[in-house]
């Protein structure tokens, strides 16, 4: 992905959660949600995966991801919006 001029390098995982935080800004998704969608329904790992891809994912993405990558307490991640509905 290009971020502010720069090329970042994303595994496809991680590339995937963006890509589903992107495609509804606002929206809340569980962590069982991102498991079923991106990981597979056959996935037999702990939904504390996507806590890791996520964790990395803001790392890579710097000061942007960690102002639009925001965690729902108990529930999932969603991707913050501005007031005039722009990430």
């Amino acid at each position: 992905v290009w971020l502010e001029g720069r090329s970042i390098s994303l595994t496809l995982k991680e590339y995937s959660i963006l890509q589903k935080l992107l495609a509804a800004p606002g929206r809340v998704f569980t962590r069982e949600q991102m498991l079923d969608d991106i990981w597979g329904f056959d996935f037999d790992g702990d939904v504390r995966t996507v806590d890791s891809h996520v964790a990395r994912l803001r790392t890579k993405l710097g000061a942007w991801g960690s102002e639009h990558i925001k965690t729902i307490y108990g529930t999932g991640y969603k991707l913050e919006v501005n007031r005039d509905g722009s990430v």
